[in-house]
């Protein structure tokens, strides 16, 4: 935008000299006409993308004849349309990165010095064609920059746009879709205790409403980026969600320390495998390991229980999510049924990526 008004003033500012001139040497209309198509065509030609390298070269070629021949008509008025074609050759030398163009621009106007009449030119004019041509050259590659630091710009944050609702709702479907699962499951099982007439039904609600209470906060945490992970409270966690629904579960860690991403994907993994066991099997038994070995560590969830799948082409939201995750650190996932209702979930995530 205001590269194009730069563009619209010096160019007003070098035609009103000429008209000015054109009307006290009688040839106004003429020389009015001739010099609006002049300008339309160099417009053209230095505000142009061409789709060849050499695009515009008729354009160019035009301008010339167009700049030249009208001298021997107009006579001194003219001169000054020699800065436009100085500009011209500029700005096409400089996209098929030409020195012969160069020397061409920066010659168009000094080159009349040697015309055989004197009075048909203005020395002054004809010395400063190069210099404007310079200086329109440098108007026209600072909008062009401009235009491409906008155009980047405005690339760069539709995709921090996209990654940031990508990361949020990839957050909000791991984290509060496990939530959400396990607060189904701790309803179920205060109905049923409350059926019973258990005695643990009142502790069971007490966890029920700290979970509601966890999740609301987890909800703002994952909606400001501030959502940090701990492998072993969720190994904690899993245990007692597991064992609340009656799940016999063995953990068995023999590594510590890990670094901090590879720690918040193993946790997410971890989330991910029991939130499945919870919500697609029937299971008794569930074992979870976390081994490192060669500077891999591998997270292990296998369980029983498990019931077919109604779409088995269909690997659910949340393992894409998981393995999106762990792929970026460089890690992989890997599914097996060993016999029929056993199921193993591996997650692989290298500890130097």
């Amino acid at each position: 935008m205001l590269g194009g008004l730069a563009l619209a003033a010096g160019l007003a500012a070098l035609a009103t000299p000429v008209l000015v001139g054109l009307v006290r040497s009688g040839a106004g209309v003429a020389g009015g006409v001739t010099l609006l198509v002049l300008l339309a065509l160099h417009v053209r030609v230095v505000t142009e993308t061409p789709v060849r390298r050499a695009g515009a070269w008729w354009i160019v070629a035009v301008q010339a004849w167009l700049t030249y021949l009208p001298l021997a008509v107009f006579g001194a008025a003219w001169t000054p349309v020699f800065a436009l074609l100085s500009g011209a050759l500029l700005v096409m030398a400089a996209r098929i990165r030409s020195v012969v163009l160069v020397l061409l621009a920066l010659a168009c106007g000094p080159v009349l010095l040697a015309a055989p009449d004197r009075a048909m030119i203005d020395t002054a004019w004809v010395l400063a064609a190069p210099l404007l041509g310079v200086v329109e050259y440098t108007m026209v590659e600072l909008a062009k920059r401009v235009r491409c630091l906008t155009e980047a710009r405005t690339d760069v944050m539709r995709k921090t746009v996209a990654l940031e609702r990508r990361r949020f709702t990839r957050d909000l479907h791991d984290l509060v879709g496990h939530r959400l699962t396990v607060l189904v499951l701790k309803a179920q099982l205060v109905q049923r205790l409350v059926d019973e007439d258990d005695k643990r039904a009142g502790d069971e609600a007490r966890e029920t409403l700290e979970l509601l209470r966890n999740l609301s906060a987890d909800v703002r945490a994952v909606a400001h980026g501030l959502r940090s992970s701990s492998l072993a409270a969720e190994l904690g966690s899993a245990r007692s969600l597991l064992e609340s629904v009656r799940v016999r579960c063995q953990i068995k860690v023999s590594c510590r320390d890990l670094p901090g991403d590879v720690e918040e994907a193993l946790t997410h993994a971890l989330r991910e495998g029991v939130t499945n066991v919870l919500r697609h099997a029937e299971a008794r038994e569930c074992s979870i390991q976390l081994l490192e070995r060669d500077r891999l560590v591998r997270l292990t969830i296998r369980n029983d229980g498990v019931r077919p799948p109604r779409r088995p082409w269909d690997r659910g939201q949340g393992l894409l999510n998981l393995a999106e995750r762990v792929s970026s650190l460089g890690g992989w996932l890997e599914t097996t049924s060993s016999r029929p209702g056993m199921f193993t979930f591996n997650a692989y995530v290298p500890l130097d990526h």
